[in-house]
């Protein structure tokens, strides 16, 4: 595994695998060192094909990316840590190799040796794991040309040793030697197919054994897979359109772009809430008998409550009468002691009208929330 960075293979003609490899190798390197570690950050590979070449008025060719696949090359489950690696890397490749075939909609391409027991591979012992019914699972079994004379992997290949619910698919890579000359992939495909062809073991089943048959293999099972998710995906898709729509017609409909017709808008939705607003309050609309309420019921009865009945006794008219007077009599009638009479009397009713219009102000504000939202259901409906 390598660093987090993309590197984008752009190609006008056909890649060069020991160029991608080298890229590869450069990219770990620069992570982990040019010892032995590993990281679980990927390195992404945006490869583009030289196939698809579509003209375009502005440049001779423009190349497009193929279809969006995912193929994540995991390291190989080791039992034992190597000179340079932490005890700890055995857990580590387990934990990060779970990481990824945890994953429902990932297929495992679980890869065992042939010249090894199928009961030992910890491949298959994962993959079990995680995929029981084995439906994400497609067994390879590698180094059928090393296995001792006189043997064979016919009991894996043909299922009888171990079951799947894919066919087993043999195959035959390059050797080490062969990658140390950088012998093309396309005379080891060669070699590979002349090897099943005319190999006694495997002559039967060449036409399904093979790197080729493998990737068409994969392709036919992805391309089941998409189609059986297809129904799920519509279903996914109209769910969030008839969201989107729900969602529009309670925003409403378009706003305009231009400020002419934003200002035509405005006034038009000003209107509208005039025109309600006063609806409520002359009638028509709820709203404007609250407003008669207070003045009717509430700010009579609290009125009847005040004690003017001892602010205007006898007694107390009497004192106040004298008091504002002094020691001057009057002389016709008591003007400041009417007059200390009213601004007393006036006191009273601060109280009572003060909560009368604060009542009035709620019940206004209420009239106004409702218009907004009655103008909203009317311009949006």
């Amino acid at each position: 595994m390598g660093m987090e960075h993309s590197i984008l293979v752009r190609v006008i003609t056909t890649i060069m695998p020991a160029l991608v490899r080298k890229e590869i190798q450069d990219e770990t390197d620069r992570i982990t060192g040019k010892s032995k570690q590993i990281s679980p950050i990927p390195i992404h590979l945006s490869i583009f094909s030289t196939n698809d070449i579509a003209q375009t008025p502005y440049y001779d060719f423009l190349i497009l990316p193929v279809v969006n696949l995912t193929l994540i090359d995991l390291p190989g489950l080791t039992n034992v840590a190597v000179e340079g690696q932490p005890e700890s890397v055995v857990k580590d490749i387990e934990k990060m190799v779970r990481t990824y075939i945890d994953k429902p909609n990932s297929i495992i391409l679980a890869i065992s040796p042939a010249n090894q027991d199928i009961a030992t591979s910890d491949a298959m012992k994962l993959s079990r794991e995680v995929d029981p019914s084995g439906e994400r699972t497609f067994g390879v079994l590698t180094k059928l040309d090393l296995m001792d004379k006189g043997t064979n992997a016919l009991d894996v290949l043909e299922g009888r040793a171990y079951r799947l619910q894919h066919p087993w698919v043999g195959i035959v890579n390059r050797s080490q030697a062969d990658i140390n000359k950088n012998t093309g992939l396309s005379f080891a495909r060669r070699r590979e197919r002349e090897y099943f062809a005319t190999s006694p073991d495997y002559g039967h089943l060449a036409s399904k054994m093979g790197s080729e048959y493998l990737a068409k293999l994969l392709s036919q099972h992805l391309e089941s897979v998409i189609k059986a998710k297809i129904p799920g995906i519509i279903l996914l898709i109209n769910k969030g359109i008839d969201e989107m729509e729900s969602e529009l017609d309670h925003l409403g409909r378009p706003v305009a772009v231009d400020a002419g017709a934003q200002l035509y808008t405005i006034l038009e939705l000003c209107r509208a809430f005039d025109r309600i607003y006063k609806e409520h309050l002359d009638g028509g609309r709820p709203g404007g008998d609250r407003i008669y309420g207070v003045f009717d019921n509430q700010l009579p009865a609290a009125l009847r409550k005040l004690p003017f009945d001892m602010h205007l006794s006898l007694q107390n008219v009497k004192k106040i009468v004298s008091e504002a007077d002094g020691y001057q009599p009057h002389l016709i009638a008591p003007e400041q002691g009417y007059r200390r009479l009213i601004d007393g009397s006036l006191k009273y009713f601060r109280g009572p009208a003060e909560a009368s219009v604060d009542e009035v102000n709620r019940v206004l504000k209420a009239l106004v929330m409702e218009s907004i939202r009655e103008t909203e259901a009317m311009v949006s409906g």
